[in-house]
Protein backbone atom coordinates (compact mmCIF):
# COMPACT_ATOMS: atom_id res chain seq x y z
CA UNK A 1 0.00 0.00 0.00
CA UNK A 2 1.06 3.58 -0.54
CA UNK A 3 3.52 2.41 -3.18
CA UNK A 4 4.66 5.88 -4.22
CA UNK A 5 4.18 8.13 -1.22
CA UNK A 6 7.92 8.89 -1.27
CA UNK A 7 7.43 10.62 -4.61
CA UNK A 8 4.66 12.98 -3.62
CA UNK A 9 4.78 13.27 0.15
CA UNK A 10 2.37 12.08 2.79
CA UNK A 11 -0.11 14.92 3.08
CA UNK A 12 -3.54 14.67 1.51
CA UNK A 13 -4.05 16.71 -1.63
CA UNK A 14 -7.53 18.14 -2.05
CA UNK A 15 -8.67 19.33 -5.44
CA UNK A 16 -11.28 22.02 -4.89
CA UNK A 17 -14.38 21.97 -7.10
CA UNK A 18 -14.50 24.38 -10.00
CA UNK A 19 -16.91 27.28 -9.52
CA UNK A 20 -19.48 27.36 -12.31
CA UNK A 21 -22.06 29.87 -13.41
CA UNK A 22 -25.62 28.65 -12.75
CA UNK A 23 -26.46 29.19 -16.41
CA UNK A 24 -23.87 26.69 -17.64
CA UNK A 25 -25.24 25.13 -20.85
CA UNK A 26 -24.38 22.33 -23.25
CA UNK A 27 -23.16 24.91 -25.76
CA UNK A 28 -20.80 26.40 -23.18
CA UNK A 29 -19.58 22.90 -22.36
CA UNK A 30 -18.85 22.18 -26.01
CA UNK A 31 -16.95 25.46 -26.32
CA UNK A 32 -14.88 24.53 -23.28
CA UNK A 33 -14.28 21.06 -24.70
CA UNK A 34 -12.96 22.52 -27.95
CA UNK A 35 -10.34 24.42 -25.98
CA UNK A 36 -9.36 21.43 -23.82
CA UNK A 37 -9.11 19.11 -26.81
CA UNK A 38 -6.85 21.52 -28.71
CA UNK A 39 -4.66 22.62 -25.81
CA UNK A 40 -4.48 19.69 -23.38
CA UNK A 41 -5.83 16.38 -24.69
CA UNK A 42 -3.08 15.79 -27.23
CA UNK A 43 -1.85 13.38 -28.34
CA UNK A 44 -4.83 11.05 -28.62
CA UNK A 45 -5.62 7.86 -30.46
CA UNK A 46 -8.71 9.69 -31.74
CA UNK A 47 -8.86 12.50 -34.26
CA UNK A 48 -9.87 15.88 -32.82
CA UNK A 49 -13.23 15.47 -34.53
CA UNK A 50 -13.75 12.13 -32.75
CA UNK A 51 -12.61 13.65 -29.46
CA UNK A 52 -15.17 16.43 -29.85
CA UNK A 53 -17.88 13.84 -30.46
CA UNK A 54 -16.98 12.19 -27.16
CA UNK A 55 -16.85 15.53 -25.35
CA UNK A 56 -20.24 16.58 -26.73
CA UNK A 57 -21.66 13.29 -25.48
CA UNK A 58 -20.33 14.05 -21.97
CA UNK A 59 -21.83 17.56 -22.09
CA UNK A 60 -25.25 16.24 -23.07
CA UNK A 61 -25.26 13.18 -20.78
CA UNK A 62 -24.45 15.44 -17.81
CA UNK A 63 -27.45 17.77 -18.30
CA UNK A 64 -29.55 16.25 -15.48
CA UNK A 65 -26.66 16.73 -13.04
CA UNK A 66 -25.49 20.27 -13.87
CA UNK A 67 -24.67 22.24 -10.72
CA UNK A 68 -24.42 19.10 -8.59
CA UNK A 69 -21.23 18.61 -6.55
CA UNK A 70 -19.63 15.14 -6.71
CA UNK A 71 -16.82 13.84 -4.52
CA UNK A 72 -14.37 11.12 -5.56
CA UNK A 73 -11.08 9.86 -4.10
CA UNK A 74 -7.92 8.05 -5.13
CA UNK A 75 -4.44 7.44 -3.73
CA UNK A 76 -1.64 9.95 -4.21
CA UNK A 77 0.36 9.04 -7.32
CA UNK A 78 1.33 11.13 -10.35
CA UNK A 79 -1.50 9.81 -12.54
CA UNK A 80 -4.18 10.66 -10.01
CA UNK A 81 -2.60 14.03 -9.31
CA UNK A 82 -3.03 14.84 -13.01
CA UNK A 83 -6.67 13.79 -12.82
CA UNK A 84 -7.37 15.82 -9.69
CA UNK A 85 -5.69 19.00 -10.90
CA UNK A 86 -6.36 18.90 -14.63
CA UNK A 87 -9.02 16.39 -15.69
CA UNK A 88 -11.36 17.32 -12.83
CA UNK A 89 -11.32 20.97 -13.94
CA UNK A 90 -11.84 20.02 -17.58
CA UNK A 91 -14.74 17.74 -16.65
CA UNK A 92 -16.44 20.46 -14.63
CA UNK A 93 -16.09 23.06 -17.36
CA UNK A 94 -17.44 20.66 -19.99
CA UNK A 95 -20.30 19.09 -18.01
CA UNK A 96 -21.35 21.71 -15.45
CA UNK A 97 -20.90 19.14 -12.65
CA UNK A 98 -18.82 20.45 -9.77
CA UNK A 99 -16.16 17.83 -9.14
CA UNK A 100 -13.98 17.40 -6.06
CA UNK A 101 -11.23 14.82 -6.50
CA UNK A 102 -9.39 14.11 -3.23
CA UNK A 103 -5.96 12.49 -3.11
CA UNK A 104 -5.08 10.49 0.00
CA UNK A 105 -2.54 7.88 0.96
CA UNK A 106 -3.65 4.42 -0.08
CA UNK A 107 -4.16 3.23 3.49
CA UNK A 108 -6.48 6.16 4.13
CA UNK A 109 -8.46 5.36 0.98
CA UNK A 110 -8.98 1.78 2.16
CA UNK A 111 -9.93 2.96 5.65
CA UNK A 112 -12.58 5.35 4.32
CA UNK A 113 -13.83 2.68 1.93
CA UNK A 114 -14.27 0.31 4.87
CA UNK A 115 -16.12 3.04 6.77
CA UNK A 116 -18.65 3.46 3.97
CA UNK A 117 -19.05 -0.30 3.54
CA UNK A 118 -19.58 -0.88 7.26
CA UNK A 119 -21.77 2.14 8.02
CA UNK A 120 -23.71 2.54 4.80
CA UNK A 121 -23.00 6.29 5.00
CA UNK A 122 -21.98 7.83 1.69
CA UNK A 123 -18.42 9.10 2.11
CA UNK A 124 -17.47 9.35 -1.58
CA UNK A 125 -19.49 8.99 -4.75
CA UNK A 126 -16.83 6.95 -6.57
CA UNK A 127 -13.57 5.37 -5.56
CA UNK A 128 -10.29 4.52 -7.26
CA UNK A 129 -9.05 1.57 -5.18
CA UNK A 130 -6.75 -1.30 -6.05
CA UNK A 131 -8.27 -4.22 -7.91
CA UNK A 132 -6.61 -6.27 -5.16
CA UNK A 133 -9.97 -5.80 -3.45
CA UNK A 134 -11.88 -7.72 -6.16
CA UNK A 135 -12.42 -10.74 -3.88
CA UNK A 136 -13.68 -8.43 -1.14
CA UNK A 137 -16.04 -6.50 -3.42
CA UNK A 138 -17.41 -9.66 -5.03
CA UNK A 139 -18.16 -11.40 -1.73
CA UNK A 140 -19.50 -8.53 0.38
CA UNK A 141 -21.70 -7.43 -2.55
CA UNK A 142 -21.52 -3.77 -1.58
CA UNK A 143 -19.85 -2.75 -4.84
CA UNK A 144 -22.06 -2.22 -7.88
CA UNK A 145 -21.43 -4.85 -10.58
CA UNK A 146 -20.50 -2.54 -13.44
CA UNK A 147 -21.67 -5.08 -16.00
CA UNK A 148 -25.21 -4.78 -14.60
CA UNK A 149 -24.88 -1.04 -14.07
CA UNK A 150 -23.92 -0.31 -17.68
CA UNK A 151 -26.88 -2.33 -18.94
CA UNK A 152 -29.34 -0.99 -16.37
CA UNK A 153 -29.41 2.03 -14.06
CA UNK A 154 -26.27 3.58 -15.56
CA UNK A 155 -27.03 2.80 -19.19
CA UNK A 156 -27.82 6.39 -20.23
CA UNK A 157 -24.61 7.59 -18.59
CA UNK A 158 -22.36 4.92 -20.16
CA UNK A 159 -20.08 6.24 -22.89
CA UNK A 160 -20.88 4.56 -26.24
CA UNK A 161 -17.18 4.64 -27.17
CA UNK A 162 -15.89 3.33 -23.81
CA UNK A 163 -14.63 0.19 -25.62
CA UNK A 164 -14.07 -2.23 -22.73
CA UNK A 165 -12.16 -4.56 -25.05
CA UNK A 166 -9.38 -1.99 -25.26
CA UNK A 167 -8.63 -2.18 -21.51
CA UNK A 168 -5.63 -4.40 -20.84
CA UNK A 169 -6.60 -5.10 -17.21
CA UNK A 170 -10.32 -5.74 -17.33
CA UNK A 171 -9.86 -9.34 -16.08
CA UNK A 172 -8.36 -7.90 -12.86
CA UNK A 173 -11.67 -6.33 -11.86
CA UNK A 174 -13.83 -9.29 -12.88
CA UNK A 175 -15.40 -11.51 -10.22
CA UNK A 176 -15.88 -15.30 -10.30
CA UNK A 177 -19.40 -14.61 -11.62
CA UNK A 178 -17.88 -13.13 -14.79
CA UNK A 179 -19.09 -9.61 -13.99
CA UNK A 180 -16.90 -6.51 -14.06
CA UNK A 181 -16.82 -4.81 -10.64
CA UNK A 182 -13.86 -2.45 -11.09
CA UNK A 183 -12.76 -0.48 -14.17
CA UNK A 184 -8.96 0.11 -14.44
CA UNK A 185 -7.84 3.74 -14.23
CA UNK A 186 -4.06 3.19 -14.03
CA UNK A 187 -1.68 0.22 -13.99
CA UNK A 188 1.97 -0.37 -13.22
CA UNK A 189 4.06 -3.51 -12.74
CA UNK A 190 6.95 -4.64 -10.58
CA UNK A 191 9.79 -5.84 -12.84
CA UNK A 192 13.55 -6.42 -12.98
CA UNK A 193 15.76 -3.28 -13.15
CA UNK A 194 19.46 -3.25 -14.01
CA UNK A 195 22.39 -1.05 -15.06
CA UNK A 196 22.50 -1.69 -18.79
CA UNK A 197 25.72 0.32 -19.14
CA UNK A 198 27.60 -1.75 -16.55
CA UNK A 199 26.30 -5.06 -17.91
CA UNK A 200 27.74 -4.13 -21.32
CA UNK A 201 31.25 -3.16 -20.25
CA UNK A 202 33.62 -5.69 -21.86
CA UNK A 203 35.86 -6.07 -18.80
CA UNK A 204 32.88 -6.70 -16.51
CA UNK A 205 31.33 -9.18 -18.96
CA UNK A 206 34.60 -11.08 -19.30
CA UNK A 207 35.12 -11.24 -15.53
CA UNK A 208 31.59 -12.59 -14.98
CA UNK A 209 32.03 -15.32 -17.61
CA UNK A 210 35.35 -16.34 -16.03
CA UNK A 211 33.78 -16.62 -12.59
CA UNK A 212 30.43 -18.26 -13.43
CA UNK A 213 30.86 -19.87 -16.83
CA UNK A 214 27.99 -18.13 -18.61
CA UNK A 215 27.26 -14.68 -20.02
CA UNK A 216 26.26 -11.68 -17.94
CA UNK A 217 22.79 -10.59 -18.97
CA UNK A 218 19.17 -10.34 -17.86
CA UNK A 219 18.69 -13.19 -15.35
CA UNK A 220 16.12 -15.76 -16.42
CA UNK A 221 16.12 -17.48 -13.03
CA UNK A 222 16.81 -16.61 -9.40
CA UNK A 223 20.10 -18.52 -9.53
CA UNK A 224 21.45 -16.07 -12.09
CA UNK A 225 20.13 -13.11 -10.11
CA UNK A 226 22.00 -14.39 -7.07
CA UNK A 227 25.20 -14.93 -9.07
CA UNK A 228 24.99 -11.38 -10.44
CA UNK A 229 24.36 -9.99 -6.94
CA UNK A 230 27.41 -11.87 -5.63
CA UNK A 231 29.51 -10.70 -8.57
CA UNK A 232 28.86 -6.98 -8.30
CA UNK A 233 28.91 -6.88 -4.48
CA UNK A 234 31.96 -9.03 -3.78
CA UNK A 235 33.95 -9.25 -7.04
CA UNK A 236 33.45 -5.92 -8.82
CA UNK A 237 32.99 -3.98 -5.56
CA UNK A 238 33.68 -0.56 -7.10
CA UNK A 239 32.93 1.14 -10.43
CA UNK A 240 34.29 4.56 -11.37
CA UNK A 241 35.29 5.19 -7.77
CA UNK A 242 31.84 4.31 -6.35
CA UNK A 243 31.14 1.36 -4.01
CA UNK A 244 28.50 -0.80 -5.76
CA UNK A 245 26.01 -3.41 -4.64
CA UNK A 246 24.42 -6.22 -6.58
CA UNK A 247 20.99 -5.97 -4.96
CA UNK A 248 18.59 -3.48 -3.36
CA UNK A 249 15.60 -4.07 -1.09
CA UNK A 250 14.28 -3.01 2.30
CA UNK A 251 13.58 -4.84 5.55
CA UNK A 252 12.17 -2.67 8.33
CA UNK A 253 9.17 -4.15 10.13
CA UNK A 254 6.68 -1.65 8.79
CA UNK A 255 3.32 -1.84 6.95
CA UNK A 256 5.15 -1.24 3.65
CA UNK A 257 6.87 -4.60 4.15
CA UNK A 258 3.51 -6.36 3.79
CA UNK A 259 2.68 -5.54 0.19
CA UNK A 260 6.38 -6.10 -0.61
CA UNK A 261 5.33 -9.76 -0.41
CA UNK A 262 1.62 -9.80 -1.23
CA UNK A 263 2.62 -8.07 -4.48
CA UNK A 264 3.49 -11.47 -5.93
CA UNK A 265 6.91 -12.20 -4.40
CA UNK A 266 5.77 -15.74 -3.60
CA UNK A 267 4.49 -16.34 -7.13
CA UNK A 268 7.81 -15.14 -8.58
CA UNK A 269 9.41 -17.94 -6.56
CA UNK A 270 6.89 -20.50 -7.81
CA UNK A 271 4.31 -20.58 -5.02
CA UNK A 272 0.72 -21.43 -5.93
CA UNK A 273 -0.74 -22.99 -9.05
CA UNK A 274 -0.80 -22.31 -12.76
CA UNK A 275 -3.35 -19.80 -13.97
CA UNK A 276 -3.71 -16.27 -15.33
CA UNK A 277 -4.54 -13.84 -13.81
CA UNK A 278 -4.12 -15.96 -10.64
CA UNK A 279 -3.35 -19.55 -9.78
CA UNK A 280 -6.18 -22.09 -9.55
CA UNK A 281 -7.06 -23.56 -7.16
CA UNK A 282 -4.20 -22.05 -5.08
CA UNK A 283 -3.24 -18.40 -5.65
CA UNK A 284 0.02 -16.55 -5.02
CA UNK A 285 -0.95 -15.76 -1.42
CA UNK A 286 -1.12 -19.51 -0.86
CA UNK A 287 -4.89 -19.50 -0.32
CA UNK A 288 -6.83 -22.37 -1.87
CA UNK A 289 -10.24 -21.71 -3.41
CA UNK A 290 -12.64 -24.51 -4.37
CA UNK A 291 -15.45 -23.24 -6.54
CA UNK A 292 -15.76 -19.70 -5.22
CA UNK A 293 -15.05 -20.57 -1.56
CA UNK A 294 -11.62 -19.98 0.07
CA UNK A 295 -10.80 -23.22 1.90
CA UNK A 296 -7.43 -22.74 3.55
CA UNK A 297 -4.06 -21.03 3.70
CA UNK A 298 -1.85 -23.51 5.55
CA UNK A 299 -0.41 -26.47 3.72
CA UNK A 300 -2.28 -28.78 6.09
CA UNK A 301 -5.56 -27.43 4.68
CA UNK A 302 -4.45 -27.54 1.05
CA UNK A 303 -2.99 -24.03 0.93
CA UNK A 304 0.58 -23.07 0.18
CA UNK A 305 1.40 -20.07 2.39
CA UNK A 306 3.83 -22.11 4.49
CA UNK A 307 4.85 -24.64 1.85
CA UNK A 308 8.40 -25.17 0.55
CA UNK A 309 8.04 -22.66 -2.31
CA UNK A 310 6.89 -19.89 0.04
CA UNK A 311 9.62 -20.64 2.58
CA UNK A 312 12.22 -20.63 -0.23
CA UNK A 313 10.99 -17.19 -1.35
CA UNK A 314 11.38 -15.71 2.14
CA UNK A 315 14.73 -17.44 2.68
CA UNK A 316 16.14 -15.85 -0.48
CA UNK A 317 14.72 -12.45 0.42
CA UNK A 318 16.44 -12.50 3.82
CA UNK A 319 19.70 -13.93 2.46
CA UNK A 320 20.03 -11.43 -0.39
CA UNK A 321 19.15 -8.47 1.81
CA UNK A 322 21.91 -9.37 4.27
CA UNK A 323 24.60 -10.38 1.78
CA UNK A 324 24.21 -8.14 -1.27
CA UNK A 325 22.29 -4.94 -0.45
CA UNK A 326 23.72 -1.82 1.22
CA UNK A 327 23.92 -2.40 5.02
CA UNK A 328 21.39 0.34 5.73
CA UNK A 329 18.74 -1.33 3.52
CA UNK A 330 17.69 -3.72 6.32
CA UNK A 331 16.51 -0.75 8.37
CA UNK A 332 14.70 1.01 5.53
CA UNK A 333 11.02 1.24 4.66
CA UNK A 334 9.81 1.33 1.08
CA UNK A 335 9.72 5.13 0.99
CA UNK A 336 13.31 5.31 2.20
CA UNK A 337 14.65 2.68 -0.18
CA UNK A 338 12.83 3.89 -3.30
CA UNK A 339 15.26 6.66 -4.36
CA UNK A 340 18.44 4.59 -3.79
CA UNK A 341 18.90 3.05 -7.29
CA UNK A 342 18.81 6.54 -8.84
CA UNK A 343 21.87 7.46 -6.78
CA UNK A 344 24.06 5.29 -9.00
CA UNK A 345 25.48 2.50 -6.83
CA UNK A 346 23.00 -0.36 -7.42
CA UNK A 347 23.63 -2.89 -10.20
CA UNK A 348 20.22 -4.56 -10.24
CA UNK A 349 16.92 -4.81 -8.37
CA UNK A 350 14.41 -7.59 -8.89
CA UNK A 351 11.45 -5.90 -7.20
CA UNK A 352 11.14 -2.50 -8.94
CA UNK A 353 7.93 -0.68 -9.91
CA UNK A 354 7.44 0.76 -13.38
CA UNK A 355 5.64 3.70 -11.75
CA UNK A 356 9.13 4.95 -10.81
CA UNK A 357 10.03 5.43 -14.48
CA UNK A 358 9.10 9.11 -14.70
CA UNK A 359 11.31 9.92 -11.72
CA UNK A 360 14.23 7.77 -12.89
CA UNK A 361 14.62 9.59 -16.22
CA UNK A 362 15.10 13.10 -14.86
CA UNK A 363 18.10 15.00 -16.28
CA UNK A 364 21.15 15.13 -14.05
CA UNK A 365 20.61 11.83 -12.23
CA UNK A 366 23.60 9.52 -11.86
CA UNK A 367 21.71 6.90 -13.87
CA UNK A 368 21.11 9.15 -16.90
CA UNK A 369 23.23 9.81 -19.98
CA UNK A 370 23.88 13.40 -21.11
CA UNK A 371 21.72 12.80 -24.21
CA UNK A 372 18.64 12.12 -22.07
CA UNK A 373 18.63 8.33 -22.39
CA UNK A 374 18.81 6.13 -19.27
CA UNK A 375 21.83 4.08 -18.30
CA UNK A 376 19.43 1.45 -16.97
CA UNK A 377 16.77 -0.85 -18.40
CA UNK A 378 13.80 -2.81 -17.12
CA UNK A 379 13.02 -6.38 -18.14
CA UNK A 380 10.82 -9.31 -17.12
CA UNK A 381 11.54 -10.67 -13.66
CA UNK A 382 13.57 -13.86 -13.19
CA UNK A 383 11.79 -17.04 -12.10
CA UNK A 384 12.34 -18.89 -8.84
CA UNK A 385 13.28 -22.54 -8.59
CA UNK A 386 9.67 -23.66 -7.99
CA UNK A 387 8.16 -21.67 -10.88
CA UNK A 388 6.34 -23.63 -13.60
CA UNK A 389 5.23 -22.58 -17.07
CA UNK A 390 1.71 -21.14 -16.94
CA UNK A 391 2.12 -19.37 -13.59
CA UNK A 392 1.95 -15.63 -13.08
CA UNK A 393 5.37 -14.04 -12.80
CA UNK A 394 4.85 -10.69 -11.12
CA UNK A 395 2.50 -8.09 -9.76
CA UNK A 396 0.60 -5.36 -11.54
CA UNK A 397 -1.08 -2.59 -9.57
CA UNK A 398 -4.42 -1.66 -11.08
CA UNK A 399 -6.11 1.29 -9.39
CA UNK A 400 -9.70 0.91 -10.53
CA UNK A 401 -12.96 2.85 -10.46
CA UNK A 402 -15.48 1.33 -8.05
CA UNK A 403 -19.06 2.35 -7.27
CA UNK A 404 -20.75 1.40 -4.00
CA UNK A 405 -24.43 0.56 -3.58
CA UNK A 406 -24.64 2.90 -0.57
CA UNK A 407 -24.10 5.91 -2.87
CA UNK A 408 -27.42 7.44 -4.02
CA UNK A 409 -28.14 6.49 -7.63
CA UNK A 410 -28.10 10.03 -9.06
CA UNK A 411 -24.77 10.81 -7.41
CA UNK A 412 -23.46 7.48 -8.65
CA UNK A 413 -24.52 8.34 -12.21
CA UNK A 414 -22.77 11.70 -12.14
CA UNK A 415 -19.61 10.18 -10.65
CA UNK A 416 -19.68 7.42 -13.27
CA UNK A 417 -19.50 10.11 -15.95
CA UNK A 418 -16.30 11.46 -14.41
CA UNK A 419 -14.79 7.99 -14.06
CA UNK A 420 -15.32 7.36 -17.76
CA UNK A 421 -14.00 10.83 -18.62
CA UNK A 422 -10.71 9.92 -16.93
CA UNK A 423 -10.34 6.70 -18.95
CA UNK A 424 -11.91 7.80 -22.24
CA UNK A 425 -9.90 7.59 -25.44
CA UNK A 426 -10.02 11.38 -25.62
CA UNK A 427 -7.96 11.76 -22.43
CA UNK A 428 -6.21 8.44 -21.74
CA UNK A 429 -3.20 8.79 -24.05
CA UNK A 430 -2.18 12.17 -22.65
CA UNK A 431 -2.70 10.82 -19.13
CA UNK A 432 -0.50 7.84 -20.01
CA UNK A 433 2.30 10.18 -21.08
CA UNK A 434 2.05 12.07 -17.79
CA UNK A 435 1.92 9.13 -15.37
CA UNK A 436 3.23 6.23 -17.51
CA UNK A 437 0.53 3.96 -16.12
CA UNK A 438 -1.19 2.35 -19.11
CA UNK A 439 -4.73 1.01 -19.25
CA UNK A 440 -5.50 0.86 -22.99
CA UNK A 441 -3.93 -1.32 -25.66
CA UNK A 442 -4.46 1.42 -28.24
CA UNK A 443 -2.41 3.87 -26.14
CA UNK A 444 0.51 1.47 -25.70
CA UNK A 445 0.85 1.04 -29.45
CA UNK A 446 0.47 4.69 -30.38
CA UNK A 447 3.27 6.23 -32.46
CA UNK A 448 3.98 8.80 -29.74
CA UNK A 449 5.20 6.01 -27.45
CA UNK A 450 7.22 4.44 -30.25
CA UNK A 451 8.95 7.81 -30.57
CA UNK A 452 9.48 8.10 -26.80
CA UNK A 453 10.52 4.50 -26.10
CA UNK A 454 14.29 5.15 -26.05
CA UNK A 455 13.87 7.54 -23.13
CA UNK A 456 11.86 5.10 -20.99
CA UNK A 457 14.29 2.24 -20.38
CA UNK A 458 12.24 -0.66 -21.73
CA UNK A 459 8.83 0.34 -20.35
CA UNK A 460 7.19 0.44 -23.77
CA UNK A 461 8.85 -2.79 -24.90
CA UNK A 462 7.61 -4.55 -21.76
CA UNK A 463 4.02 -3.38 -22.14
CA UNK A 464 4.04 -4.34 -25.82
CA UNK A 465 5.49 -7.79 -25.07
CA UNK A 466 3.62 -11.08 -24.71
CA UNK A 467 5.18 -11.40 -21.24
CA UNK A 468 2.94 -8.62 -19.90
CA UNK A 469 -0.03 -10.90 -19.24
CA UNK A 470 1.93 -12.76 -16.53
CA UNK A 471 1.93 -9.63 -14.32
CA UNK A 472 -1.36 -9.49 -12.43
CA UNK A 473 -2.82 -8.09 -9.18
CA UNK A 474 -4.14 -9.99 -6.19
CA UNK A 475 -7.14 -12.05 -7.27
CA UNK A 476 -10.50 -13.39 -6.20
CA UNK A 477 -9.19 -15.98 -3.69
CA UNK A 478 -8.75 -13.20 -1.10
CA UNK A 479 -12.12 -12.69 0.62
CA UNK A 480 -11.17 -9.70 2.79
CA UNK A 481 -8.08 -7.92 1.52
CA UNK A 482 -7.78 -5.27 4.28
CA UNK A 483 -7.90 -7.82 7.10
CA UNK A 484 -5.62 -10.37 5.50
CA UNK A 485 -3.04 -7.96 4.06
CA UNK A 486 -2.13 -6.50 7.44
CA UNK A 487 -0.99 -9.94 8.66
CA UNK A 488 1.89 -10.10 6.23
CA UNK A 489 4.19 -7.33 7.45
CA UNK A 490 3.81 -8.42 11.06
CA UNK A 491 4.80 -12.03 10.38
CA UNK A 492 7.36 -11.62 7.60
CA UNK A 493 8.91 -8.78 9.59
CA UNK A 494 9.91 -11.42 12.14
CA UNK A 495 11.84 -13.26 9.43
CA UNK A 496 13.42 -10.06 8.16
CA UNK A 497 14.60 -9.10 11.65
CA UNK A 498 15.84 -12.60 12.46
CA UNK A 499 13.31 -13.09 15.26
CA UNK A 500 11.95 -16.16 13.45
CA UNK A 501 13.18 -18.52 10.79
CA UNK A 502 11.46 -18.21 7.39
CA UNK A 503 9.61 -21.48 8.06
CA UNK A 504 8.37 -20.32 11.47
CA UNK A 505 7.33 -16.94 10.07
CA UNK A 506 5.33 -18.51 7.25
CA UNK A 507 3.77 -21.07 9.62
CA UNK A 508 2.62 -18.15 11.76
CA UNK A 509 1.28 -16.26 8.73
CA UNK A 510 -0.60 -19.30 7.42
CA UNK A 511 -2.17 -19.88 10.84
CA UNK A 512 -3.17 -16.22 11.11
CA UNK A 513 -4.78 -16.24 7.66
CA UNK A 514 -6.68 -19.44 8.49
CA UNK A 515 -7.89 -17.76 11.68
CA UNK A 516 -9.33 -14.83 9.69
CA UNK A 517 -10.95 -17.21 7.20
CA UNK A 518 -12.46 -19.15 10.11
CA UNK A 519 -13.92 -15.97 11.64
CA UNK A 520 -15.44 -15.00 8.29
CA UNK A 521 -16.88 -18.50 7.98
CA UNK A 522 -18.50 -18.28 11.43
CA UNK A 523 -19.89 -14.82 10.71
CA UNK A 524 -21.35 -16.08 7.42
CA UNK A 525 -21.43 -12.55 6.00
CA UNK A 526 -20.16 -13.44 2.54
CA UNK A 527 -22.88 -15.81 1.43
CA UNK A 528 -22.33 -18.89 -0.68
CA UNK A 529 -18.84 -17.75 -1.74
CA UNK A 530 -17.58 -17.09 1.78
CA UNK A 531 -14.76 -19.18 3.31
CA UNK A 532 -15.31 -22.82 4.29
CA UNK A 533 -12.11 -24.24 5.74
CA UNK A 534 -10.89 -27.71 4.83
CA UNK A 535 -10.16 -29.91 7.86
CA UNK A 536 -6.52 -30.09 8.89
CA UNK A 537 -4.78 -33.19 7.57
CA UNK A 538 -1.13 -33.63 6.60
CA UNK A 539 1.08 -31.94 4.06
CA UNK A 540 1.78 -35.36 2.48
CA UNK A 541 -1.89 -35.89 1.69
CA UNK A 542 -2.03 -32.56 -0.11
CA UNK A 543 1.20 -33.24 -2.02
CA UNK A 544 -0.32 -36.49 -3.24
CA UNK A 545 -3.61 -34.82 -4.16
CA UNK A 546 -1.86 -32.09 -6.18
CA UNK A 547 0.13 -34.70 -8.08
CA UNK A 548 -2.97 -36.79 -8.72
CA UNK A 549 -5.02 -33.79 -9.92
CA UNK A 550 -2.24 -32.45 -12.13
CA UNK A 551 -1.92 -29.26 -10.08
CA UNK A 552 1.26 -27.63 -8.83
CA UNK A 553 0.48 -26.49 -5.29
CA UNK A 554 1.52 -27.44 -2.78
CA UNK A 555 4.90 -28.60 -4.09
CA UNK A 556 7.33 -30.86 -2.27
CA UNK A 557 10.67 -29.35 -1.34
CA UNK A 558 13.18 -29.49 -4.18
CA UNK A 559 16.45 -31.33 -3.65
CA UNK A 560 18.22 -28.48 -5.45
CA UNK A 561 16.86 -24.97 -4.97
CA UNK A 562 19.73 -23.38 -6.93
CA UNK A 563 19.84 -24.80 -10.45
CA UNK A 564 22.31 -23.53 -13.04
CA UNK A 565 22.08 -19.80 -13.62
CA UNK A 566 20.63 -18.71 -16.95
CA UNK A 567 20.67 -15.27 -18.60
CA UNK A 568 19.54 -13.69 -21.84
CA UNK A 569 20.98 -10.74 -23.74
CA UNK A 570 18.67 -7.76 -23.25
CA UNK A 571 18.82 -6.53 -26.84
CA UNK A 572 18.13 -10.00 -28.23
CA UNK A 573 15.23 -10.39 -25.81
CA UNK A 574 13.64 -7.16 -27.01
CA UNK A 575 14.13 -8.12 -30.65
CA UNK A 576 12.44 -11.49 -30.07
CA UNK A 577 9.16 -9.90 -29.09
CA UNK A 578 6.54 -9.35 -31.83
CA UNK A 579 6.38 -5.97 -33.54
CA UNK A 580 2.59 -5.95 -33.71
CA UNK A 581 -0.04 -5.69 -30.97
CA UNK A 582 -1.70 -8.92 -29.81
CA UNK A 583 -5.13 -9.74 -31.11
CA UNK A 584 -7.95 -8.41 -28.97
CA UNK A 585 -10.64 -10.61 -27.59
Amino acid sequence: MGRRTWLLGSAAVLAAPVLLRPSHSVAQGVDAARRWVAEEFQPSTLSQEQQMQEMEWFARAAQPFRGQEINVVSETITTHEYEARTLARAFSEITGIRLRHDLLQEGDVVEKLQTQMQSGRNVYDAWVNDSDLIGTHFRYQQAVPLTDWMAGEGKDQTLPTLDLGDFIGRSFGTGPDGKLYQLPDQQFANVYWFRYDWFNRPAIKEAFRRQFGYDLGVPVNWSAYEDIAEFFTNTVKEIDGVKVYGHMDYGKKDPSLGWRFTDAWLSMAGNGDRGIPNGKPVDEWGIRMEGCRPTGSSIERGGDTNGPAAVYSITKYVEWLKKYAPPEAAGMTFSESGPVPAQGNIAQQMFWYTAFTADMVKPGLAVMNPDGTPRWRMAPSPKGAYWKEGMKLGYQDAGSWTLLKSTPVDRRRAAWLYAQFCVSKSTSLKKSHVGLTFIRESDIWHQSFTDRAKQLGGLIEFYRSPARVQWTPTGVNIPDYPRLAQLWWQNIGDASSGAKTPQAAMDSLAAAQDSVLERLQRANVQGECGPRLNPRTTAEQWYERAEKDGNVAPQRRLANEKPQGETVDYDKLIQSWPANPPRRG
